[in-house]
This record gives structure tokens, C-alpha cells and sequence, in this order.
């Protein structure tokens, strides 16, 4: 080749580009398209907000608090009525609701903004004995133990809460559950009980307890339904068709077919749909005495259960369709299966059933809302396990936080996510982070810890799976672990102060 040539052939090369790019410039020639490359960036950011009540002294008024997910930065504080007793949100999440000692009903919205004039005051019916809080995503029903009925309110945030009516229950109503848009709730009532402690200290022995639905069209209660010995809590699955009834004493679960107003039980039939046989599950054991006791063997047998369980908390999570049991008794967690089919019957793997052992006396446990990990509250040891719930192995048996937590509640959304755990004899909030699963930081409140709960577990504004209370007696664990405090009612729900 001429080297001498080389400098011409680019410029001919170049004017031929030049002419290319006019022509392609000139009326209805072809234009390339530039289609953007989509960028991976962070997850949404969660919308979620913690809500603490504290009390600093018994004869004083209790603290809210509302702390941001985002900084774990508290965003607002106000006072409400004395001596706070139980508290719980709304199942959308908005609104927050507590019985105080001073016979006062609070309602607030759940708000960065909280100022004291969105506070409202309600005064409860004199004598009122309010055992626990249901809130769905209007009104208010409160267990009342005077003349075992199930107070009604209604009512919007920042007002008065009006009294609707009460509605006659089974003795010892201790909670109120239903779905979110119900067509009915329940009332979940104990039997004759009298000191209220007898479902703490010796629950084995108890009374056998019962279910009372309520229509919410002229709230008119349906027959009675008998569950077993000392329930203290339950929880439905996300379409309200069942409801889960965890039996302190009997170690069991009651399922309630919610549409059929019965035990979820039934003759084995073949569905024409599937062709197969179909199984119903009145009775799910979480212990070794239980299934020797009701003869009911889960389907993947009883590897990992203890002598007994205790069950007192549970979550219902809907990614899996597995409930996540405390058993606070036996120290373990129960992974149970309870998924259905597409035709609404349960599922050919319903009741399977994983028993996990976590620290001394988990008196709480919430499951992230991907179903991927648990965490309790272990009160006795004054720390929080975490279990994997796909393996059903422990990934961390003991992250130590401040106090004796009674309380954990947690936020996720794509791979981030905290956890929250509360003590009743603590100031301090805990805050986890589940990216590495240890603790984050803590928060400074004002008085000892009631309760924390968080607007959402999926960072989806709007939603709440846990709109019910837990009030110490009558089952549910006494505000410090032992014996001692168990010994009256009273030194039961004696908060720990300052």
C-alpha cells in the first residue's frame, strides 16, 4: 500500500460519512430508536412509622411515641391519659388506641405530625373491665370482664370515641379478632376463671373456653363455639376464612371455618374439582402431650416438639401461608403450615408443623413480611432469636437487648427490614436491622415500655396484620418472667417503673 495515499482515502471516507448522515437527516428516512437502559437502583423506600407507648410512673400520664423507620428518629411525642393499661392500631394502620388506668379511652392518629389537639378522650363505662383492644379499620370492640360482654365504639381519630352498645359473650372474654372487612368478628372467652391468673400459673387445669361469633349487621351474636383449655390469643389468615385460636392450656390450635361458623372439621370428601380427598383440621398439636392427647399426628410427624408449648402469641404470614406460633412454655416456635387450596379447602400439606427451640419463655414472635425469618422475644433471657423459617433452623440463638422484652414487631420491604423489641422494664427501644441481624441502635422513650407496634410489616401504607392488644393476665405473659409475678393479678400487670 501507498502510504502517501493514506490522508485522501480518509477524506473521501469522510465526506461519505458526511453524506450518509444528511441524507438520513431528510424527510421520512429511517431514524434509529434509542431505547433507555433501565438502571437497578435501591428498594422503595419503606412508609412506616413505630409507635411506642411508655408510662412513666403508675399515677402519671403515659407518652406516646412516634419514631420514623427510615432514622429510627423519634418525630413526635404527646401525653395521654394516666396510667396506660393496653394499646393497639387500627388494621389500617392509621389510627391508635389505649384504656388507661383513669377509666379513659385515647384514640390518636398515627403521624409524624401528632400534635396534642388530634389526642381524643373517651370515658369507659364505670366498672369497665377492658381485658384487651380490636380495632379494624373502623370502631372500636373492647372484651369487657363486667358483665362478660364486648363493649362497641365508633368513632374517628382525634375525636370522642362513642359508645355503640354491648353485646352479651361467654364468660371471661379476653379478646376480639376478625378480619379486616368482616362480615363478623369473635369473641374469645375463657370459662369460669376467677383470680385471672390461673391460665399463667397452672393453664393445664383450666376450663375449656369458647368462641362467640358476632354479625356485624345488627350485631347479634351466633351460637357459641368450644375451642380448648385456656385460649389467650388468635389470629386469621389474610382472606378471613379462618381463624387460628392458640390454647395456652391444651397446648393446641382450634381452627374455625369462619364462612361454616364451625370447627373446621368435616367428613374426608373427594373434590369433584381435583379429585382429591380433602381433609379437614379441627385441632393442630404444638406439643408431645397434645398429640398424645387428641391422637393427631402432623403429616410430617413430631421431630423437634416438646413435652409442652404453651402457645400465647402468634403472626399469620400470607407470602407462605405458615402461622409462626410463641409457645411460651416450652421455649420453642411452631412453623405450621395452614395454606389452603384455590377452591378454599385446606391445602394436602395443611398442619405440617416445624418446632423450633429459641431462648427461655418467648412471649412474642413476628415473622418478616417475605416469610423468610422469625424473631421472639425471649423474656426470661432478655434476648431475641432468629429463625430461618425455610430451613426451620436457628440463625442466631441470642441477640441480647436492653431488659426482659415482652414485645417485638417488625418492617420490610425488598431485603431491608428492622425489628423492634420492647421491655417492660425498659426506656429503651430496641431497633434490629435484619441486613446484618443485630442491633441497629436504641431509642430513648419516656417511661418504661406498655407495648410497640409498627403502622405495617411490608412498608405498604394502609395495612396492619395485628390490631389487637395483649394485656398481661388471663394467660398472657405477666409483665416480668417468674412465678412471682404471676402470684396476683395485680403484681401481673404491675408495670416495672423508674
Amino acid at each position: 500500500m501507498n502510504i502517501g495515499q493514506t490522508p485522501l482515502r480518509l477524506v473521501y471516507a469522510s465526506a461519505a460519512l458526511v453524506s450518509v448522515v444528511l441524507i438520513a437527516g431528510c424527510g421520512a428516512a429511517y431514524r434509529s430508536v434509542i431505547t433507555a437502559i433501565g438502571t437497578t437502583g435501591p428498594a422503595a423506600k419503606v412508609s412506616a412509622l413505630a409507635v411506642v407507648v411508655s408510662s412513666p410512673s403508675a399515677t402519671s400520664n403515659g407518652v406516646v411515641t412516634i419514631i420514623n423507620y427510615s432514622g429510627d428518629s423519634i418525630m413526635a411525642t404527646q401525653s395521654i391519659g394516666v396510667g396506660p393499661l393496653t394499646f393497639t392500631i387500627d388494621a389500617g394502620g392509621y389510627n391508635g388506641y389505649t384504656i388507661n388506668s383513669d377509666g379513659t379511652l385515647n384514640n390518636f392518629p398515627v403521624s409524624s405530625s401528632l400534635q396534642e389537639k388530634n389526642i381524643g378522650y373517651s370515658t369507659v363505662g364505670n366498672g369497665a373491665e377492658i381485658v384487651g383492644l380490636f380495632s379494624p379499620k373502623s370502631g372500636l370492640w373492647a372484651p369487657d370482664l363486667n358483665g362478660n360482654v364486648v363493649d362497641i365504639f365508633n368513632g374517628t381519630s382525634g375525636s370522642a370515641q362513642t359508645f355503640l352498645q354491648n353485646v352479651p359473650v361467654a364468660s371471661t372474654p379476653v379478646m376480639a379478632i376478625g378480619a379486616s372487612s368482616p362480615q363478623r368478628n369473635f369473641v374469645i372467652s375463657q370459662g369460669n376463671v376467677t383470680s385471672g391468673v390461673e391460665c399463667n400459673q397452672t393453664p393445664t387445669t383450666g376450663p375449656l373456653g369458647s368462641v362467640t361469633p358476632i354479625e356485624i349487621t345488627g350485631y347479634t351474636a351466633d351460637p357459641v363455639i368450644q375451642v380448648g383449655i385456656c385460649p389467650v390469643y388468635a389470629v386469621m389468615n389474610s382472606n378471613g376464612t379462618r381463624l387460628f385460636v392458640l390454647n395456652r392450656g391444651s397446648d393446641t390450635i382450634s381452627v374455625i371455618n369462619t364462612q361454616d361458623i364451625t370447627l373446621d372439621a368435616c367428613t374426608p370428601f373427594t373434590d369433584p374439582q381435583t379429585g382429591r380427598t380433602v381433609y379437614c383440621h379441627p385441632t393442630l398439636p404444638l406439643s408431645l402431650t397434645a398429640v398424645n392427647n387428641t391422637t393427631i399426628t402432623p403429616p410430617n410427624g413430631t421431630s423437634g416438639m416438646t413435652a409442652t408449648a404453651g402457645p400465647v402469641y402468634a403472626e399469620y404470614n400470607s407470602v407462605t401461608q405458615q402461622l409462626v406460633v410463641a409457645n411460651y412454655d416450652g421455649s420453642t416456635i411452631s412453623i405450621i403450615d395452614v395454606s389452603l387450596d384455590e377452591y378454599g379447602n385446606d391445602s394436602a400439606s395443611f398442619g405440617t408443623t416445624y418446632t423450633v427451640a429459641v431462648g427461655n419463655n418467648p412471649a412474642s414472635v413476628t415473622a418478616l413480611s417475605d416469610g423468610s425469618r422469625a424473631y421472639t422475644a425471649n423474656q426470661t433471657d432478655g434476648t431475641v432469636s432468629i429463625v430461618n423459617m425455610s430451613s426451620h433452623t436457628i440463625e442466631k440463638a441470642a441477640v441480647a437487648v436492653v431488659g426482659h422484652p415482652r414485645s417485638v414487631s417488625s418492617v420490610q420491604n425488598s431485603e431491608y427490614g428492622k425489628v423492634y423489641a420492647a421491655s417492660p422494664d425498659s426506656p429503651y427501644l430496641t431497633v434490629l436491622t435484619t441486613t446484618t441481624d443485630t442491633v441497629d441502635t436504641t431509642v430513648l422513650v419516656e417511661g418504661n415500655i406498655l407495648d410497640v407496634r409498627t403502622s405495617n410489616q411490608n412498608g405498604t401504607a394502609g395495612t396492619n396484620n395485628n390490631a389487637v392488644s395483649r394485656r398481661p393476665g388471663y394467660g398472657q405473659p405477666c409483665y416480668m418472667p417468674g412465678s412471682a409475678a404471676a402470684a396476683t393479678l395485680t403484681a401481673c400487670r404491675t408495670m416495672p417503673q423508674n
